[in-house]
């Protein structure tokens, strides 16, 4: 697609009516494209008989699970909190996998749980008898390193060697297994399936011989099924061969980002411009509070009616509103020279940031605001403020 289709497109879903009369800072939802990601995402449950879990710890706006859980068979949480919510909100399957849980929290992880995926032998070895005695009917997961993945940026590479997540093969060398019903393992990121292939692969070389005696395996997150360019056909082929492969063994996927990709802007207000060598716009938002992996992975977000720097014919390195000297989200052209009060929307906002954003500074967090293309009409389903600041303090 063009860059100029793609501004287009992306107008069309979010309409400047509409991202020009909600309050600023807000993060915009489109529910109409939430459910075109969920038509996509069931189609391939549908082709291969996979079950596809929403991942908790990229988008957890509950308001939304009532079409989610439409479409998806539960939910993956990363800890008791994220399971409470999955089970209070979702009603559907709840799996729980953490690199380790506390005694207190894994009473929690049980008492919410279906799945529950352990790291470590240990930890399943001195968990296993209190989850029997709970009398809940719970499956026991182990997650697995394989030892490959193909992540560019280290920070979300789960594989690189002195990782602390997962299972290596020789730790599991001459272990009884019984009581484990199903391996788990997480190695990609934003990723088409043809990564997928060569992952299952080098998870088959090392793990291979445990799997006939599983239930399922979980294949993780960070499947971009969504993407425009993402092969739906590798992935179901993929899926399908392994499953005969293994006597119709269960498969489960949990992506996050798929569920809610492209469905989420973030609107702020530019509210001045200053000059220090470069001019300079600031916003009613924040990399650091509002957006953290702009500044964590780092990356540089797309805005509506922007370019690169230089490329268009105004110029602007835009600025958070908190203390931090560097935040910074990045610099940006303009067709016309922004003025105090415009708006910018900041596209592909729905994943990975009101579930991460912070208070920092004591700056409001974006409200939640839900679009309803069918009758281009807005609903705010949450605004925060001072007490929301101060009850996370003490």
């Amino acid at each position: 697609m063009t860059t100029e289709n793609f501004q287009r497109e992306v107008l069309r879903n979010f309409p400047k009516n509409i991202t020009a009369q909600v309050e600023t800072p807000c993060y915009l939802f489109n529910e109409g494209l939430i459910r075109e990601n969920c038509e996509i995402l069931d189609s391939v449950q549908v082709r291969t008989g996979a079950k596809i879990l929403l991942a908790l710890k990229a988008f957890a706006m509950w308001s939304a699970f009532p079409l989610i859980r439409t479409y998806l068979h539960g939910v993956c949480a990363s800890g008791p909190i994220e399971a409470r919510l999955g089970r209070e909100e979702f009603g559907r399957e709840v799996h729980t996998s953490a690199p380790a849980y506390s005694d207190n929290d894994i009473d929690e992880v049980i008492a919410y749980s279906d799945h529950i995926i352990f790291n470590s032998l240990y930890q399943w070895k001195k968990y296993r008898q209190r989850i029997k005695d709970s009398g809940r009917e719970i499956e026991i997961g182990l997650r697995v390193n394989q030892g490959y993945s193909e992540v560019a940026v280290p920070l979300y590479d789960p594989c690189l060697p002195g990782s602390r997540l997962g299972i290596k093969p020789e730790s599991l060398a001459g272990e009884d297994l019984a009581g484990i019903d199903g391996l788990h393992f997480h190695a990609l990121c934003e990723q088409n399936s043809d990564v997928l292939v060569r992952v299952l692969a080098s998870f088959e070389k090392h793990f291979g011989a445990y799997i006939p005696q599983m239930k399922w395996v979980n294949f993780g997150g960070g499947h971009h099924v969504t993407r425009s360019d993402y092969d739906l056909d590798i992935l179901c082929t993929t899926i399908t061969d392994f499953k005969k492969r293994y006597n119709n063994i269960e498969i489960y996927l949990e992506p996050g980002e798929a569920v809610v990709l492209n469905a989420g802007v973030l609107v702020a207000t530019v509210l001045d411009i200053v000059e220090n060598d470069i001019t300079i716009a600031l916003l009613d938002t924040s990399a650091e509070a509002h957006m953290p992996d702009v500044l964590a992975m780092p990356y540089r977000p797309n805005i509506i009616g922007a370019g690169n720097p230089d490329e268009l014919s105004h110029t602007y390195r835009l600025g958070g509103i908190t203390c931090l000297a560097g935040d910074v989200i990045g610099d940006y052209s303009f067709e016309e020279p922004l003025q105090r009060g415009d708006r910018l929307v900041f596209l592909d906002m729905a994943l990975y940031s009101f579930v991460k954003n912070t208070t920092f500074n004591g700056i409001r967090l974006p409200s939640l605001v839900l679009y309803n293309p069918e009758n281009n009409s807005v609903r705010v389903l949450r605004r925060f403020g001072y007490e929301d600041y101060k009850n996370r303090l003490s």
